[in-house]
């Protein structure tokens, strides 16, 4: 298995604790060089490199590209791939499906179908979108997927101002349309700058995030919000013991290229690492939760619901989502 990552270049740090993870999850499995062996190609963190990193890959006769790691980075990859390959992506964007890869990142999708099916078996029924901190994909990811999901579930969907501070008296549609039953953030510092507001009005506060962990200093603020997050529990286990190897507690990318080194070990190790196998239908396990990819590369995810307090966060449900 070939694992592209930026190895130097503006995200080298990142490649490092992503390669780092990769060998942590290459020696527990005990894999021996014919079923586990890790070979590391670095990107240089840009399309031309990461292209030229699977040129590489494919000479070297690797059986699984694990990478890239940026979503411009893909076609590219795919491209160079050729078929010969599967390409599992740590990138989050859901336009890169029908791409070739299959995507392993965390997407918006799979967040924001996991909370709003929840909400929505609770009884909300409608949801007011904040725009968020900035103007980012992960942001616009989260609108979209939340309009085509409430639209499913029966939703009502309302874009939100950007600006909240003064509360929804004239800022939610038409004073008649009422307020919203819940409202959707896309970050956990914008809906910490509301959550306690949303509470005092009677609104329930949600939020789906491209983190995978929510500061503890933050809980206070947030108390009372449900989140759709990888389950901690899953991702604890592995970051102690990242942490007591390397010395410094991982991310998010360190848990999914984890997750990749795994999903490519086992499937070397069962029916060989062509894409079939990665079709599995009973899926993968990982600390970032149970994946089972799709023909057009996207994947359904167990995301745990938490609903958050001053003193910690509460599991209060499993939903598969994406």
């Amino acid at each position: 298995m070939a694992l592209l990552i930026p190895r130097s270049g503006p995200y080298a740090a990142l490649g490092l604790s992503m390669e780092r993870a990769a060998m942590l999850a290459q020696a527990a499995s005990g894999a021996d060089s014919s079923t586990g062996r890790l070979l590391v190609i670095d990107t240089g963190g840009s399309p031309q490199g990461a292209a030229g990193a699977a040129n590489q890959a494919r000479k070297r006769k690797a059986a699984m590209i694990l990478g890239p790691l940026l979503s411009a980075e893909v076609p590219g990859v795919v491209q160079a791939a050729g078929g010969q390959m599967p390409v599992i992506t740590f990138s989050n964007d859901s336009n890169l499906r029908e791409s070739g890869a299959f995507l392993l990142g965390v997407t918006a999708r799979q967040s924001v179908a996991g909370i709003l099916r929840f909400a929505a078996d609770r009884g909300i029924r409608s949801v007011g979108v904040g725009a968020g901190a900035g103007d980012n994909g992960w942001a616009d990811q989260v609108r979209l997927a939340a309009t085509s999901e409430g639209e499913r579930l029966g939703l009502r969907i309302t874009s939100l101002p950007a600006d909240l501070s003064s509360g929804f008296g004239g800022g939610y549609g038409d004073t008649s349309d009422g307020l919203p039953d819940a409202v959707l953030m896309a970050d956990a510092a914008s809906l910490v700058r509301v959550s306690q507001q949303l509470g005092r009005q009677g609104i329930q506060p949600l939020g789906a995030f491209a983190e995978l962990e929510v500061d503890r200093s933050a809980f206070a603020a947030l108390a009372g919000s449900w989140l759709a997050l990888p389950d901690p529990r899953d991702f604890s286990a592995f970051a102690r013991d990242f942490e007591r190897r390397i010395g410094t507690r991982p991310g998010m990318i360190a848990a999914l290229a984890y997750d990749a080194a795994n999903i490519a070990i086992t499937t070397a190790g069962a029916a060989g690492p062509g894409r079939s196998a990665l079709l599995a239908a009973n899926g993968f396990d990982g600390v970032c939760g149970h994946v089972r990819f799709r023909e057009d590369g996207s994947a359904s995810r167990a995301l745990a619901i938490l609903e958050i307090a001053a003193a910690g966060a509460r599991k209060v449900a499993t939903v598969t989502s994406g």
